[in-house]
């Protein structure tokens, strides 16, 4: 009898954990927890989308991260009771990949708009290079860990070595982890010039006039720290992943429940609650309706 055989026929009761695609017994508790909250920043996202259709490319991204989120933490509740079978493995695995790659997105989209309320002309590039840059990035990553998530689901399921779809899938983290840093470094380069500039030049001259309010504004501040957590959050979750896959199917990051639920699913559920309590609609509402009323003030 073969490995998947054998898996086929065994129960928690009879074979305990050590033979099982997991290594561990899935939480039940704390896996409905996270289905739950990620539910609900999905409706909370999508009935803020509603609102602040100005933001509808932040919030198809962050929709579609959430989603696969619950997907993902659905699989890992179907396992609780059956270990050995590996397709709430695979989704779960595959699901929870591939997530945070939407996630990102939407940060990228939201520096172009900083750049803009507080000046251009502290940017090295363009407001529009942003995504411009990034999305596509970003997009090479989701493909590559898609194709990776595919390949290695297939050799699974037909008792071979995963390894090349693996490799790919790490190739896929591996160009996210970069892209979030180089993004990081631009931004805090951003940030540095702005404060430089403005210390020389005087905000009069190194900062947008027409946004001074929305810069001096509580919420607007507290937006660019959330921000700046969720992208902490993702990048350290995507560099936890890269050991996690590098050291395989059966190496101790994977097969240790306690690291998966601080590393993943804790640092992802705090990046994207923070974007729902500060979102970016509500957060850049003033700097909206002050164009309006400049807007209508030309008529």
């Amino acid at each position: 009898m073969d490995d998947a055989d054998w898996r086929d026929t065994c129960t928690y009761e009879e074979c305990g954990v050590e033979g099982s695609f997991w290594g561990y017994r899935p939480s039940h508790g704390v896996n409905i927890a996270f289905v739950v909250l990620f539910g609900i920043s999905t409706l909370a996202f999508l009935a803020q989308g509603f609102s602040g259709k100005k933001w509808l490319g932040f919030t198809i991204a962050m929709e579609m991260g959430c989603i696969l989120e619950v997907i993902g933490y659905i699989g890992r509740i179907l396992a609780y009771n059956d270990l050995f079978h590996e397709n709430p493995f695979l989704i779960q695995i595959i699901c929870l990949t591939i997530a945070p790659a939407f996630l990102a997105a939407g940060i990228y989209l939201c520096l172009s708009r900083i750049v803009v309320t507080f000046g251009p002309e502290n940017s090295r590039i363009k407001p529009l290079s942003y995504p411009r840059i990034f999305i596509p990035c970003d997009i090479i990553s989701l493909v590559l860990q898609a194709i990776g998530g595919a390949m290695a689901s297939a050799k699974t399921h037909t008792g071979e070595n995963p390894k090349v779809g693996t490799n790919i899938m790490i190739a896929g983290l591996v160009v996210q982890v970069v892209t979030l840093l180089i993004f990081m470094i631009l931004a805090l380069d951003f940030a540095v010039r702005t404060i430089q500039r403005t210390a020389h030049l005087g905000s009069q001259n190194a900062l947008d006039p027409r946004h001074a309010k929305l810069r001096q504004s509580w919420v607007f501040r507290a937006f660019l720290v959330a921000l700046a957590f969720s992208t902490l959050c993702i990048f350290t979750r995507c560099v936890y992943r890269v050991a996690e896959l590098s050291e395989g199917w059966s190496g101790r990051l994977i097969k240790t429940q306690k690291y998966f639920i601080g590393l993943e699913g804790a640092v992802i559920i705090a990046a994207v609650l923070v974007l729902n309590v500060f979102h970016p609609g509500y957060c850049f509402r003033e700097a909206l309706d002050t164009a309006k009323v400049q807007k209508s003030e030309r008529k």
